[in-house]
């Protein structure tokens, strides 16, 4: 929901820093794991140890900036399929990374109620299978897309909360995690009814490699 509004807005900012590392050579590749490596630096040395604040806006510049391989990767003629994989993969890692910190806070430091920690534990398993079942289903061909809490709001409500919470509001990030606990479990039935109803839904896959063969009857 928020991905294509903000795109244009950050790419005002984007467009000139990614113009100017490909003059200099750098790949789009290079920026995606650097960018990676250091959000999950940020995560779980910065989380873990109570800056919360400090966390939140410096992960917020990283996801802001998240569009700027993809940059890179038009001006220098198109991406790659490799790239796309890598990028989706660190993405995955990134936001594992950060809900896993924050699991690791609550757990030890902040101690909420044992209800909101297995919220905080939905939201870091719900983030991962919204992505697979998109990109599987995508690979089968079916038609996939949006859903209430996709990435960018995921971020947006970890990150508020945690900025939140960081200035002393109380239980912003209580509320933060079960609202995206409750959205992402959401997601996932409307990814999957996505992939039940998209138009080749029925079609017969290959068996695995390996996998006995049946005749059909």
């Amino acid at each position: 929901m928020f991905s294509s509004s903000a795109r244009g807005a950050v790419s005002t900012v984007v467009d000139p820093i990614a113009s100017r590392l490909v003059r200099a050579g750098v790949t789009p590749n290079q920026v995606t794991v650097a960018g990676t490596a250091l959000a999950v630096l940020v995560a779980v040395t910065l989380i873990p140890t109570g800056h919360l604040l400090a966390a939140a806006i410096i992960t917020g510049l990283f996801a802001a900036f998240d569009l700027l391989d993809g940059t890179m990767a038009r001006m220098r003629g198109g991406g790659t399929a490799y790239g796309a994989t890598l990028d989706a993969s660190c993405d995955r890692v990134a936001d594992g990374a950060l809900f896993g910190a924050i699991v690791w806070w609550m757990v030890y430091t902040y101690q909420p109620h044992r209800a909101t920690v297995a919220a905080a534990l939905v939201v870091l398993v719900a983030s991962q299978v919204i992505s697979y079942v998109k990109a599987r289903g995508e690979a089968g061909g079916l038609r996939m897309g949006g859903g209430l809490i996709e990435r960018a709001e995921r971020l947006v409500g970890g990150l508020v909360g945690l900025g939140l919470t960081g200035l002393g509001v109380p239980y912003a990030i209580d509320v933060a995690i079960w609202v995206l606990a409750c959205g992402s479990v959401i997601t996932v039935y409307q990814r999957l009814r996505q992939a039940a109803t998209s138009p080749g839904a029925g079609s017969a896959v290959a068996a695995p490699k390996g996998a006995k063969e049946y005749p059909t009857r």
